[in-house]
């Protein structure tokens, strides 16, 4: 008999949180403009890819200080800090792109 009381109170405890929810109305979604969406999703990809670029600029500088004179390892740090300096700027121009047609569209 405990067992079974035990269980309705479980179950009951359970389901009160659902039956709860069941009586809030529901809301319409906010409207949100275009640009602003899009605003933040580039704000996002900034803050990454920014994050990414210091990552591989601190590979190329370790890679820098254990080169040891080997050319090829000089070589492959060189290209990690002019990909990471590219990346940078292709996210600079995009961020203008993006404030340029906010500016064209309205």
């Amino acid at each position: 008999m405990k067992k079974i009381f035990l269980s309705l109170i479980l179950v009951s405890l359970l389901a009160l949180p659902i039956a709860g929810l069941a009586q809030v109305t529901p809301t319409t979604a906010p409207e949100k403009d275009i640009m602003v969406v899009l605003g933040n999703i580039l704000n996002w990809m900034f803050t990454i890819l920014l994050i990414v670029a210091a990552f591989f600029i601190m590979i190329a500088a370790f890679n820098f200080i254990t080169a040891a004179g080997d050319p090829e390892k000089v070589k492959t740090a060189r290209n990690f800090v002019l990909y990471a300096l590219i990346g940078v700027l292709v996210a600079f121009a995009a961020k203008g792109l993006v404030k340029l047609i906010g500016t064209i569209v309205g």
